[in-house]
């Protein structure tokens, strides 16, 4: 990169062994000469809250949904005035995004003139609509359980022939990944049906606090916003019950002894009250530890009911605080009577005309706010973990009837592959002749297999294309932190003394301790108490750490990202949007964070 812009896509170099890269994606996911002169005009910034390592071909299939949803949404329903959607690229099997702003003031006018209503009909209608959502959503959820993918048999069911069926039962195979692949792009456009709208309203009432009030600041406002009550805190809150029982029943010991999942069952399995306990942990299980670590794009990352020893942890963590006599209930009501106690200071400083308007544009706030967090445990966790199920069973069904030779195979292909795969399998098996596939995919399977190797051991670029004077595009700014002052860093146009950094401050108060650098959900159980975790990115349901850490810097992340408004509600000092905290810093570094200034400081 130069200091004015950062590199084209096209003079990206591939990791070494990654070369060919770009055949493994759909083509409109990566750049192609023909369009080389759009994108070198546009700046585009990864999105590695969503996507924190490279992307197997198969994985792109969220790339293209979320931004598919994105745009129908606010494009084209909703018709946000002064926004388009999100373009959406794959560079080196990351993924990268760029906000088309809408600037022409005709067009915006003939924009707005739709929104006006349409936005309107949401907000005066947003509970019973969001009510039909969460029908909707738990709907499509629904659907895809039900669907199967069992091997084809020697010879189709009788039934074919006795009840005149005239068709192919084995058929359904085929069906059901197209209903898969169709479910998938479908939830993840009820995602944003509302979640655009989520966010205007809160900027509307953001804005509205830094005209009245010059000097306030961007987390004081959305701490007078944020939710304290919601599902969003339901997993985390199911591990605090499940660790207050396993105490009072006077199992904490074995709860905290450690060890894998096999070993504390079967501790638990030696007495009556071990036996309750994990009868409920059992019964807790779905739907709250349909949970990811991190947010479930990739078909590696794990839910918490993939691997037990994650909610395990949580679980010991709260115990050992109970049993050395702590209290590890989140402050509620404490948070509850503050939001109403900062809100009251700011109004009393307005007119009664101000104080309406104030009053009005908090009060939308509130009431669409938690769409804004609950919505992520339907989609990322809920609908991705059935998702990932089925296309486990998907590639389990492969490997059984030897088209693949272990499960990974499949997520090698893009999901435009996997079909004609799946349709060389069956029009095979219907004929009576070996599938041509097996040989083709078993040689470019290996040949991809050492590229995804390439990939995922290099580091992301943080941006590519030329940057804006200003960075003002709300959910840019927002949701992922990308602020002028970052891009400004990314350039080098700024540059760290290597003891002070600065980022967004996103939750208040001071913490000192030691870091802890943490790049894979896998590394959590490596926290200690007093430590400062610093990641690329933290997940929500990440929260049981923070009962034991100090204070939270990330790489990425807004105000309103997961992160931040996680740590803001369990009283985490945080920084956010760093750009390269988990670069810089190192485990076992001595930091300070202040996380009403943005300041990171190495002492």
């Amino acid at each position: 990169m130069t200091n004015q812009r950062f590199e084209f896509f096209h003079e990206a170099a591939a990791p070494k062994g990654a070369e060919g890269w770009e055949k493994m994606y759909p083509y409109y996911l990566v750049s192609q000469p023909e369009g080389r002169g759009a994108e070198d005009s546009r700046f585009w910034f990864a999105d590695s809250m969503h996507w924190s390592r490279a992307v197997h071909p198969f994985d792109s299939i969220g790339a293209e949904a979320v931004y598919l949803g994105v745009g129908v949404n606010s494009t084209r329903s909703i018709a946000l005035p002064t926004s388009l959607g999100l373009d959406v690229r794959m560079v080196n099997g990351f993924v990268y995004i760029c906000p088309l702003p809408v600037t022409d003031p005709a067009v915006i006018g003939k924009r707005a003139e739709l929104f006006g209503p349409r936005a309107g009909h949401y907000f005066q209608n947003w509970p019973g609509l969001y009510a039909q959502w969460k029908e909707k959503m738990l709907a499509s959820i629904k659907v895809m359980k039900g669907l199967s993918f069992d091997a084809f048999p020697e010879f189709e069911p009788e039934e074919v022939v006795t009840k005149g069926w005239g068709k192919s039962a084995s058929w359904q195979v085929i069906e059901n990944y197209h209903r898969l692949v169709d479910e998938f792009f479908l939830i993840w456009q009820y995602h944003f049906e509302m979640l655009g709208l989520g966010y205007g309203a809160y900027m509307v009432f953001f804005q509205f606090c830094k005209d009245a009030f010059p000097e306030i600041e961007d987390q004081t406002v959305a701490r007078m916003v944020a939710g304290i009550k919601g599902i969003m805190f339901r997993p985390d809150e199911e591990l605090r019950r499940l660790a207050k029982a396993g105490v009072a029943a006077g199992i904490g010991p074995v709860l905290t002894a450690g060890g894998p999942p096999e070993t504390i069952f079967a501790a638990l399995a030696k007495t009556e009250a071990g036996k309750a306990w994990h009868a409920d942990f059992e019964a807790t299980r779905d739907p709250w530890f349909n949970y990811f670590s991190e947010y479930g794009f990739l078909h590696d990352q794990k839910t918490w009911n993939d691997d037990l020893s994650i909610p395990l942890q949580g679980i010991a963590r709260y115990a050992e605080r109970l049993l050395a006599g702590e209290n590890i209930d989140r402050p509620v009501e404490q948070l509850a009577a503050e939001q109403d106690e900062l809100a009251g200071e700011y109004r009393a400083l307005l007119n009664p005309t101000e104080a309406k308007r104030f009053d009005d544009a908090l009060n939308l706030s509130r009431a669409v706010f938690p769409y804004i967090e609950e919505h992520n445990i339907y989609v990322e966790h809920w609908t991705h973990a059935v998702f990932w199920q089925k296309a486990r069973e998907l590639s389990r069904m492969l490997v059984k009837i030897g088209f693949f030779k272990d499960e990974e195979d499949l997520y090698h292909l893009n999901r435009f592959e996997l079909d004609q795969a799946l349709a060389d399998a069956f029009q095979s098996w219907a004929i009576g002749v070996p599938a041509r596939g097996v040989a083709h995919w078993q040689a470019e399977i290996g040949r991809r297999k050492g590229i995804m190797a390439a990939l995922r051991s290099a580091s992301i670029t943080p941006a590519y294309g030329l940057p804006p004077a200003e960075v003002n595009d709300p959910f840019a700014v927002m949701n992922y932190g990308v602020t002028t002052e970052r891009v400004k860093e990314w350039l080098g146009a700024t540059t760290a003394d290597g003891l002070t950094f600065k980022g967004i401050p996103a939750s208040p108060g001071v913490a000192e301790g030691p870091v802890r650098v943490i790049r894979h959900e896998s590394e959590i159980a490596d926290l200690q108490p007093g430590e400062i975790l610093v990641a690329p990115i933290t997940a929500p349901s990440w929260a049981s750490a923070f009962s034991v850490v100090a204070g939270v810097v990330t790489d990425i992340g807004g105000m309103m990202s997961h992160a931040a408004i996680v740590c803001r509600e369990y009283g985490m000092p945080a920084v956010v949007s760093t750009g390269f905290a988990s670069a810089r810093l190192k485990t076992g570094q001595r930091v300070r964070i202040d996380g009403r200034t943005g300041l990171v400081e190495v002492l």
